[in-house]
């Protein structure tokens, strides 16, 4: 339990990274392109891994392609794709505070689908994270980040919502395949349909860009796709989507972090008092377990 806790901490701190990653890569090279450049680098990352720590792929029932090809359009493709979108408008602060809410659809999710409990602590864990997730995104003052009207970008963010949610949740119901031959499946079919959508565009498939841009791409294939998304869906299968799926929001936290680390940025308080919010709700969702059972609601499909 303690290694799978550590290794979602740090998934975080790896997708933080992407957020650095991303703003070198993104003024040189198109959104859609360089996503499929980062799934390209992935697949090739997941398959040296996959033969090495298990002999290559499994074979596939019925089932199974079904389950990693509706993983590849929901986390890969739709995902990414709805994000660049997204970003075309939304501001950062704003755009992270709407993906923060990732923890609570993924929860509801369960207890609607997978008929997973709703106990008081993953409420007011839940809650208590993405009030701090606003209140570090938003200067101290949360409802700065809700003021604006909600458009197109918006609901392509809100998109990403589901999308990952529904990924959380599909990768949960894969059975009789490891971790690693789930996310190299679904990082696979989502390359082919991120290569589809850019040919689509007429984008190019090999774009000239700087060194570090590359290196940016590199990082994002291997740490943040390839190695992240193995120990998320070990994080998912041990814990629980609901449980798992909390660590997303210290994201904004990493984020955060890293920028002030390696690009300068300013630390403020509103960021030091949020971060505090954030691990405060991660730890109530994820703490032992106490003697007594917690109070629970369940829902019950119709």
């Amino acid at each position: 339990m303690t290694a799978i806790v550590v290794k979602l901490v740090l998934v975080a701190v790896v997708w933080g990274g992407t957020f650095i990653a991303g703003r070198i890569a993104a003024p040189e090279m198109p959104p859609p392109t360089a996503a499929l450049i980062r799934y390209v680098t992935a697949s090739l990352a997941l398959l040296a891994m996959t033969f090495a720590m298990e002999g290559g792929l499994p074979a596939l029932d019925r089932r199974q392609w079904l389950m990693v090809t509706l993983l590849g359009f929901a986390g890969v493709a739709g995902y990414n794709y709805l994000f660049m979108v997204g970003l075309q408008t939304v501001p950062a602060s704003r755009g992270s505070l709407i993906m923060a809410l990732n923890p609570a659809a993924t929860m509801i999710g369960a207890a609607l689908f997978l008929r997973e409990p709703i106990t008081i602590a993953k409420i007011v864990g839940t809650l208590l994270a993405l009030t701090g997730v606003a209140v570090e995104l938003g200067g101290g003052n949360p409802l700065a980040l809700v003021s604006g009207e909600i458009g197109e970008g918006e609901l392509a963010l809100f998109g990403c919502v589901v999308g990952w949610a529904a990924y959380t949740l599909i990768a949960k119901n894969v059975t009789g395949l490891s971790a690693l031959a789930v996310t190299t499946y679904a990082a696979l079919i989502g390359m082919l349909m991120l290569a589809a959508l850019v040919v689509t565009r007429g984008d190019p498939l090999v774009p000239h860009a700087s060194l570090r841009v590359w290196l940016a791409l590199v990082y994002m294939g291997v740490l943040g796709t390839a190695l992240a998304f193995v120990w998320f869906l070990e994080g998912v299968k041990t814990l629980g989507p609901a449980r798992a799926a909390i660590f997303v929001n210290l994201v904004p936290v990493a984020a955060i972090t890293l920028g002030l680390l390696l690009l300068g940025e300013r630390l403020t308080v509103a960021m030091l008092v949020g971060a505090a919010l954030v691990v405060a709700g991660v730890w109530i969702i994820n703490r032992p377990a106490s003697a007594m059972p917690a109070p629970a609601i369940v829902l019950h499909h119709p």
